[in-house]
């Protein structure tokens, strides 16, 4: 007899409208994070977010067990600068464009074979692009744990990151079951309670928001500036994405690489980052928090992540659950970010030792050194028509490194992730 629960087909016994809900409870923190630190629209991102995932399904005719496509982390710090820089509509243009690069990939995947993909794009240079992603932008997160720009003192604002941050730890380490899927959740949940008791919390934005309310959409604007800055961004979510589908893979004993294949998964990705970008909303990525549920869960049903999408379609056009997000305070965002951010480094410097990539080789230690460098330290390219600065421009170095520089005996390349 089958487990109640259990993929069979398009059969279902368990309610999958009910997991649906419960799946999008475990991505909800991570989802509505990314746009509160880039200062996107909460609930565009909800729609862009259950827009993406119902495209991501049709892309792989919902062959691959529960994925949920919502904000990525990897664009943090670029939306970040290209809003100060050329503004929020000229960014979605150039994640547009980043959503096409994802579409380019996949095209090349399907006539060349993905083998191309882990040769254009090794550890060695994926893994100091991550870190980069993680650093650059430290400084911010430290500030608004500290209180910088803050009504309320700096005493409180570190008492309550500290606390947010500790609680956050503490889910990660010791909870269990559900509670260790969303420990973004628990953390920003005890913040905020921490905040009310100190009186730092003002709720008139929720009064003052209808129940029903259009997302503000924004559409994009295409600058070459923005565009040529966003695109190389797009080379780490790459890997993101190949390893996220790897991992819901081994979950199910299934290999989705083959099938639908990585140019579906892919073109997938792409698609629906370049539509979310169209409405004004944060790139799309899959979920690895989705991937810990189902492993718990042991529902397998592609259905279930339509119900997932359709659900947080509805919320978005709720104004008073964006404004109460609204509500929470920075310093409580900024323990979150404190973590966050150190976390995303880890993963690169993870990726490195991994895939045991030798830094003593002068032409490794050259790649990661130049990538590191030309992307935290501000260097800029100006060539009059575009200027090339920050992640993209670390990314693209990197590339052109790995492509140029001859290859010794100590590292012969990498075969795949």
């Amino acid at each position: 007899m089958k487990e109640e629960g259990i993929y069979d087909g398009y059969h279902f016994r368990t309610s999958e409208a009910l997991f649906g809900v419960q799946f999008l409870f475990v991505a909800f923190g991570a989802l509505v994070l990314m746009p509160i630190l880039t200062g996107l629209d909460i609930n565009v991102a909800l729609f862009t977010a259950g827009i993406g995932t119902l495209i991501f399904q049709l892309c792989t005719k919902r062959r691959v067990v529960p994925i949920f496509l919502a904000s990525s982390f990897a664009f943090i710090a670029p939306i970040t600068f290209s809003v100060g820089q050329w503004g929020l509509s000229a960014t979605m243009g150039g994640l547009v464009a980043a959503g096409l690069f994802y579409v380019v990939l996949s095209f090349i995947v399907r006539f060349k074979g993905q083998d191309f993909i882990y040769k254009l794009l090794p550890p060695v240079v994926v893994g100091p692009v991550i870190i980069t992603i993680g650093l650059i932008l430290s400084p911010s997160a430290v500030n608004m744990a500290m209180g910088k720009g803050a009504v309320y003192s700096s005493e409180v604002s570190l008492t309550i990151a500290g606390i947010t941050l500790l609680t956050t730890i503490m889910a990660i380490v010791f909870g269990r079951g559900m509670m260790k899927l969303i420990p973004i959740i628990i953390g920003v949940g005890v913040g905020y309670v921490v905040s009310i008791f100190y009186g730092i919390v003002d709720f008139s934005i929720i009064s003052k928001a209808s129940w029903f309310a259009l997302p503000n959409f924004t559409a994009p604007t295409f600058e070459l500036n923005a565009m040529l800055y966003m695109i190389p961004v797009a080379i780490a979510p790459t890997i993101e994405h190949i390893g996220n589908i790897l991992a819901i893979g081994n979950v199910t004993k299934t290999d989705f690489i083959k099938n639908p294949g990585l140019k579906n998964t892919l073109l997938g990705d792409g698609l629906a980052t370049s539509a979310a970008a169209l409405f004004g909303g944060p790139p799309n990525t899959t979920y690895s928090e989705v991937t810990g549920a189902v492993r718990l869960t042991k529902a397998y049903n592609p259905g279930i992540m339509t119900w997932t999408a359709i659900t947080a379609i509805l919320l978005a056009f709720v104004g008073k659950l964006g404004a109460f997000i609204a509500t929470i305070p920075a310093c409580v965002i900024g323990g979150i970010m404190v973590l966050l951010f150190g976390i995303i480094a880890s993963v690169g410097m993870e990726t490195l030792i991994k895939h045991k990539v030798d830094l003593a080789d002068p032409r490794n230690m050259i790649i990661v050194s130049l990538i590191l460098v030309f992307a935290i330290g501000g260097m800029v390219f100006d060539f009059g028509f575009a200027s090339f600065s920050g992640i993209g421009l670390g990314a693209i170095m990197g590339v052109l490194l790995n492509l140029v520089l001859p290859k010794t005996d100590k590292f012969q390349g990498y075969d795949g992730y």
